[in-house]
């Protein structure tokens, strides 16, 4: 993308008629200061950013469409929590029932539900069986919220995206007035991309087609934020004038990794079949290990890094990574256990979970009466 960006500017293309969207500001600028230095200065003036930076562009302008001021204020994720849980209060729960979800996981459930386009039944029913007791409650609250916004002039970040898409499917002079804007659209990491922002790439080039995107349909990462990497494969019928690219050659892995993972990926039922390669050619064969739990799990990779340790090895030179934060907790438990020290990057400890805090509690307060900060926590239950 960035030689593309490169190249129209070199020959003569206005870098304000190209339109590069990524999934981080960060990432667009580092693409443009590459653009910039193969080419001239000039690609710094090409529109990059995000979708929600676009949305929030295109919105300040036409907002009064879908009846907001263009005084419209942008709530932050901290923001929303905010105002969830100023909204809990009319809900009228019992305080006898099951534990409420907390501001963190409602509002969690309302942007999944919002960015899938899925019903808060469904969703619940899939991600918070733990929750089932007040999905009628979840779901007044998630109106309530719409509501709160639309009378207080407010939008949250999902809001910026299915706003964008409702501005862009109802008013033919905006799409217009976009795609004669935007000639030349590259997106990013587009297997990270949900419905709501397929939509949309589809309305900003219905006009000229000119577009590009990147992706990789074997590792999409982001389904938990909605994210449909079979926006990959529908992108040819959405364009069918497309022409697809293989980038097969790979800088990062080693060989022995790569035959791994070709042989993996064959297996998929949907793909673009590619055959990754490289010239390091060295590199151990990565191994599947297959336990019957999680905390047989945990205990091997226990066994297997004090094994290597006794060898030499420091403990420095281990990592473990997890899909989610989540993950680890069978692990940490049994590295607590066998007092393995260890630092955990993002999520909670184990420790820190709500739960095992509350648990912990109570044993607090049995060994010193005085603890107030174990009974608060107690008597909040």
């Amino acid at each position: 993308m960035v030689y593309r960006v490169a190249r129209l500017v070199e020959t003569g293309v206005p870098p304000e008629s190209i339109l590069l969207l990524t999934f981080t500001r960060k990432a667009a600028g580092e693409m443009l200061e590459r653009a910039a230095g193969l080419a001239d200065e000039r690609c710094k003036h090409v529109s990059g950013g995000t979708f929600h930076a676009l949305a929030h562009r295109v919105l300040r302008n036409n907002a009064p469409l879908l009846g907001f001021h263009r005084t419209f204020t942008v709530l932050d994720r901290a923001d929303m929590e905010e105002v969830v849980q100023s909204l809990v209060g009319e809900l009228q729960i019992d305080r006898g029932s099951i534990r409420f979800p907390k501001r963190s996981t409602l509002a969690s459930i309302l942007s999944k539900s919002a960015n899938r386009q899925q019903s808060i039944e469904a969703l619940m029913g899939e991600e918070y069986a733990q929750f089932l007791e007040h999905i009628s409650h979840v779901n007044k609250l998630g109106n309530l919220y719409k509501e709160y916004k639309r009378i207080n002039q407010l939008m949250d970040y999902d809001d910026l995206i299915l706003f964008l898409r409702q501005l862009l499917a109802e008013n033919e002079d905006i799409r217009q007035h976009l795609s004669e804007q935007y000639r030349y659209i590259m997106v990013d990491e587009y297997q990270d991309t949900n419905s709501i922002q397929a939509d949309i790439v589809k309305w900003l080039a219905f006009k000229h087609r000119n577009i590009m995107v990147v992706g990789d349909d074997s590792q999409s990462i982001y389904s938990f934020r909605g994210a449909n990497y079979k926006n990959m494969f529908e992108f040819p019928s959405l364009f069918p004038e497309t022409k697809v690219i293989k980038l097969e050659e790979n800088y990062r892995s080693t060989q022995p990794i790569l035959t791994f993972t070709n042989t993996l990926m064959d297996q998929a039922q949907e793909k673009y079949t590619k055959c990754l390669f490289t010239e390091r050619t060295d590199g151990d064969v990565p191994r599947v290990i297959d336990t019957r739990s999680e905390p047989e799990q945990a205990m091997f990779i226990y066994r297997t890094i004090k094994e290597e340790i006794n060898k030499g090895r420091s403990i420095k030179d281990f990592a473990i990574l997890f899909r989610a934060a989540h993950h680890s907790f069978e692990l940490e438990v049994e590295l607590t256990r066998q007092g393995m020290p260890y630092v955990k990057y993002g999520g909670f400890k184990f420790m820190e979970s709500a739960h095992i805090k509350d648990v912990l509690a109570h044993f607090r307060v049995i060994l010193n009466r005085d603890d107030t900060v174990s009974w608060g926590r107690i008597l909040r239950l």
